[in-house]
């Protein structure tokens, strides 16, 4: 079967009522061609259909499309129904470890369609890998299957733990072997589809100040109010500082659901910074073997810039980047205020997180049983997942070695004045012998067999039981 099973791959999907209506709303149209490029999409070899997520295509009404429509949107890219009749190339700039780069925009991808979720959100479609742009300078516009394998699993792993994300919609296999010089080539090419709310970059924003282009920023401000933020900030006395204060509140969000997930980023650029505060494009991700905060993903990232204790502090200098390029147009006394709260929006997210993870409900002094949580992590070679599911509702399941160490000791004695969250071990995931996880390992052994044999099952099945984790976690 050369898709497998399951709704990780074109069967039934368990949450697909069909009832949500498919509701084209190319949006991004109303901003004119000052902010993207019109493009063709490449014309591939091939295109074989390896994985479609049924259920986020489910929540944009695009579940009901056969295999063939599938491919022919997805991989062949023929226009959706009332959708942009022509692929567009956004165009933005931005700070690529803190050194700022006007040489960028889409080098591969493209804006393919925008539509309304279930919950009435302006969705984006975007590619990976769809071919050359204007913007793509030396590249080749292409992506690796590899590559594309791997931001299915970095999506729906962090979609399980809570984070905001971006999902996979779409890989299909395009048969171009592609050299890199980063993993044996030649190697196979694919062509994503995520699924995103906007792709509107702190660089977007910033490009617009570099070029000194004040009425455009005042009409992206505009655009992502209308889009993005709740009732359009109609009752914000200051527009500008309504931007802002989405944008600090979402970063902050965002910061903290990585820590809670373990989870390191790797690019932390302005550029791969949504206005919305989802998270999105998965390069050099890693899951963090332990709670080391000097643990990186990317081994170009040579002096720890975005390393697992540093993304707090990156997401934070980057909304001061977007804050420089809103100065363009806007007063300081707009953009402080909300720029000032970071931190203590970080730590309220960070606690939230924690506690939801760990499944108990709030208590006595939730800033000091998290601070104990994570020095107890800190302090020993116990895997992140492994804590977190060993301790779920505040009692531990089992005799790590790691739990008889005085770190642990400590913070035993100040969860035992807390309770579980009702519902919070009720999902039999808690009952098995370990958890689910995503070390650099797994993901390997993972590929292996799709790289060695064309066997997909192992993937589809990981994708499977990563849901049922997402569904303990939720309950």
């Amino acid at each position: 079967m050369p898709l497998g099973a399951g709704n990780a791959s074109g069967g039934t999907c368990g949450r697909c009522t069909g009832l949500t209506e498919y509701r084209a709303d190319p949006a991004i149209l109303t901003l004119g061609e000052r902010f993207f490029a019109p493009v063709e999409a490449a014309d591939f070899p091939e295109t074989r259909l390896r994985f479609r997520n049924d259920r986020a295509a489910e929540t944009v009404g695009l579940a009901t499309l056969t295999d063939a429509e599938w491919t022919d949107h997805f991989g062949r890219f023929r226009p959706l129904a009332g959708n942009l009749q022509q692929p567009l190339a956004l165009a933005y700039h931005g700070h690529q470890f803190r050194t700022y780069n006007p040489d960028i925009g889409d080098g591969r991808g493209f804006l393919f369609a925008q539509m309304r979720d279930d919950r009435d959100r302006l969705m984006d479609l975007g590619t990976k890998g769809s071919g050359r742009t204007p913007y793509s300078r030396t590249g080749d516009g292409r992506l690796t299957l590899k590559g594309g394998v791997r931001e299915i699993l970095a999506t729906e792993m962090l979609d399980a733990l809570g984070v905001d994300t971006s999902r996979t919609l779409s890989l299909i296999e395009t048969g171009e072997p592609l050299m890199r010089g980063d993993e044996p080539s030649p190697t196979r090419s694919a062509v994503m589809v995520r699924l995103s709310h906007g792709h509107i970059r702190y660089g977007t924003f910033q490009r617009l100040a570099y070029e000194g282009d004040g009425a455009a920023i005042e009409q992206l401000i505009d655009y992502c109010l209308q889009q993005f933020v709740p009732d359009g900030g109609k009752d914000a006395a200051d527009r500008y500082a309504a931007l802002m204060d989405h944008a600090v509140s979402g970063a902050a969000r965002l910061a903290a659901s990585y820590r809670v997930a373990g989870f390191v980023h790797g690019v932390l650029n302005t550029d791969n910074i949504n206005i919305t505060g989802e998270s999105f494009d998965y390069g050099p991700w890693r899951f963090a073997p332990r709670w080391d905060g000097e643990f990186t993903a990317a081994y170009f990232d040579q002096f720890g810039l975005y390393s697992f204790g540093r993304q707090a502090e990156a997401l934070q200098w980057n909304v001061h980047q977007l804050a420089l390029a809103l100065r363009t147009v806007a007063g300081a006394d707009s953009l402080i205020p909300a720029l000032q709260d970071y931190p203590e929006r970080y730590d309220a997210a960070l606690i939230d997180g924690i506690l939801d993870r760990l499944g108990l409900s709030s208590g006595p002094d939730d800033a000091a049983l998290v601070r104990a949580w994570e020095a107890a992590l800190a302090a020993s070679d116990i895997e992140p997942d492994r804590a977190f599911f060993d301790w779920r509702g505040g009692t531990r399941r089992n005799d790590h070695p790691a739990y008889r160490e005085p770190a642990f000791a400590a913070f035993e004695a100040a969860v035992s004045t807390y309770r579980a969250r009702p519902g919070a071990l009720d999902h039999p995931y808690w009952n098995d012998a370990a958890p689910c996880s995503m070390l650099i390992e797994e993901m390997e052994s993972l590929w292996t067999p799709i790289a060695e044999n064309d066997d997909w099952q192992p993937l589809y099945d990981k994708v499977e039981a990563i849901r049922r984790m997402g569904a303990a976690h939720q309950s």
